[in-house]
């Protein structure tokens, strides 16, 4: 039996030209969507990585802000240590070791120290003289610094045989390159045993501007140990 097709061919190739072009239409708008789609996710990408960048930036300026202050304070803290350091020698000019090495080395045969204090003191510089009737101003001297206004004083107690080693200390230590208006303050006669002794008191200062050299200051030491030895 013969089949007779009563669909014109053109109608029949009309339909499958819309359908391919339909197919190819599907075909371009899933690639349109995904490149939209790929483009999307390299923009969302791409601000992720900047948002992440700015905030590594961000990290290391406080990194470095931090470094910087701390190097600051490292600087800061060395200044301060030297001012320290300078204020300290201005103050003590001379070591309380050294000074008790000198006292001791000074000190005459039988006599031997009890008490040793030292007080540091604001010295009152008097008011400049004032000018004569119709000479000119003396020109103003600089203020000195306050630590080279410090006196130290220095209170002295012992007891010694009698009063002529007293006496022959005091002159001993007016001598000393250290000590400046010394003084006594009192001398009383005390017994141990049927032993009497002198027990006295002395006050000094202490020179202002006193250098002492490493020699000087070995010299004394040297000095004490040996006569700590033969007491």
């Amino acid at each position: 039996m013969l089949n007779i097709n009563f669909v014109p061919d053109d109608y029949v190739q009309n339909t499958e030209s819309r359908r391919t072009n339909l197919l190819c239409l599907l075909l371009l708008v899933l690639v349109m969507a995904g490149l939209v789609g790929s483009f999307a996710i390299i923009k969302v990408r791409q601000r992720a990585c900047a948002a992440e960048e700015t905030m590594v930036g961000e990290k290391m300026a406080a990194i470095q802000k931090a470094i910087t202050q701390f190097e600051q304070l490292q600087v800061k803290r060395k200044e301060m240590m030297k001012n320290a350091l300078t204020t300290a020698e201005l103050l003590e000019p001379v070591p309380r070791s050294v000074l008790l090495a000198s006292l001791t080395n000074n000190l005459p045969s039988g006599a031997s120290l009890s008490k040793l204090r030292l007080i540091q003191k604001q010295s009152k510089t008097p008011p400049p003289p004032s000018p004569a009737p119709g000479a000119k101003p003396a020109t103003p001297e600089p203020a000195a610094s306050p630590e080279k206004l410090i006196e130290t004083h220095i209170d002295i107690e012992g007891v010694a045989p009698s009063d002529l080693q007293v006496a022959s200390y005091i002159e001993s230590l007016g001598r000393s390159t250290l000590l400046q208006n010394v003084a006594l303050v009192e001398s009383t006669e005390q017994s141990i045993d049927d032993t009497k002794f002198r027990r006295f008191k002395l006050t000094a200062m202490l020179r202002k501007e006193v250098q002492l050299t490493k020699e000087d200051i070995d010299e004394i030491r040297s000095k004490a140990q040996d006569t700590v030895w033969r007491f």
